[in-house]
């Protein structure tokens, strides 16, 4: 829908350039995925944390892609029970990083700051970076649900 309605799309070179969102991933740096996966408990904290964090990002898109408000804020919402959710699983859920008020407000500022001619591309990279985390989390909670006494 992005492409199609403010051409912003993929291969967009705006986009390139201006992706400093720092937002969370699955990278290589946690290894393996099903290796990532074998601990049980660091995937719960990792997926939690990572979408404790997209809390702001989301509350952002939910504010700037206006036609779409009802369908964000129905993520928002997801997302936070499915992040508390997770959380009441680890072992010790202090663990799992939950961004303080501080951080959130000094985030949503940086990001309200932005050009109205950046806030489509980065509505697009927060929606884009999102959707790819979740894919990661459906595949290791079904690895998790299917290898272990596991239940959501």
């Amino acid at each position: 829908q992005m492409c199609e309605k403010f051409t912003v799309c993929e291969n967009s070179m705006e986009m390139l350039l201006h992706n400093n969102l720092n937002l969370p991933k699955v990278t290589e740096e946690d290894g393996d995925f099903l290796t990532f996966l074998s601990f049980q408990d660091k995937c719960l904290r990792k997926i939690s944390s990572g979408l404790y964090t997209f809390q702001t990002y989301l509350k952002y898109v939910q504010e700037t892609f206006i036609s779409e408000n009802q369908n964000v804020e129905s993520l928002y919402y997801s997302a936070q029970h499915l992040a508390q959710t997770l959380r009441e699983m680890v072992i010790n859920p202090e663990e799992v990083i939950i961004p303080d008020a501080a951080t959130q407000e000094s985030l949503h500022a940086k990001l309200k700051s932005t050009k109205a001619w950046i806030e489509k591309i980065t509505i697009h990279l927060i929606l884009r970076d999102f959707t790819s985390f979740m894919e990661k989390t459906v595949r290791a909670v079904r690895y998790l649900k299917n290898t272990r006494s596991f239940s959501v």
